[in-house]
């Protein structure tokens, strides 16, 4: 009997420990890379905003699982991609995934006219519940976001610059 009251409190103060350690993460997470490339905006912009061309480069575009609906939408196997917004500098779309939370993305095009240099920078934000799996597990979409970003954006670069 010891033992058995000796685990359950055992238990009940490490998930306590853990919630409360849960707290102390962000409940909005931001993920973000940027880029230069040496094309004018004219030239980058289109391959961005038509999900017709994400095909070009986006990694996984390609996939059989991968339907676009139109210009504006897309399902990326589980996820529903929409443009929600856009203006002469900024594209911002949802990303819906099936028992996930959503994901807001937004990409914006800064430029120097003098140099012919485009910075492209895209960045994911997430708001996170309060549960504590989802607060440790959030701690890795930096390193699993940002690494697809920083390849797409790659991909883009290489293409825009062609």
């Amino acid at each position: 009997m010891r033992l058995v009251k000796l685990g359950l409190i055992s238990v009940i103060v490490m998930t306590t420990l853990m919630f409360l350690l849960s707290l102390m993460f962000p409940s909005v997470v931001i993920v973000s890379r940027a880029t230069d490339i040496h094309a004018p905006k004219s030239t980058i912009f289109p391959l961005v905003r038509n999900m017709n061309f994400w095909s070009k480069w986006v990694e996984g575009m390609n996939n059989v699982n991968v339907v676009v609906y139109n210009a504006d939408s897309a399902k990326l196997g589980s996820t529903v991609v929409r443009v929600i917004g856009e203006t002469d500098t900024t594209i911002i779309s949802k990303w819906y995934t099936v028992n996930a939370a959503e994901q807001e993305s937004t990409i914006r095009f800064i430029t120097n006219t003098s140099q012919n240099i485009t910075v492209v920078q895209w960045q994911f934000i997430q708001h996170i519940k309060w549960y504590p799996w989802e607060k440790f597990a959030s701690m890795m979409n930096d390193k699993i976001i940002g690494a697809r970003i920083e390849q797409n954006l790659a991909n883009l670069k290489k293409i825009a610059e062609e």
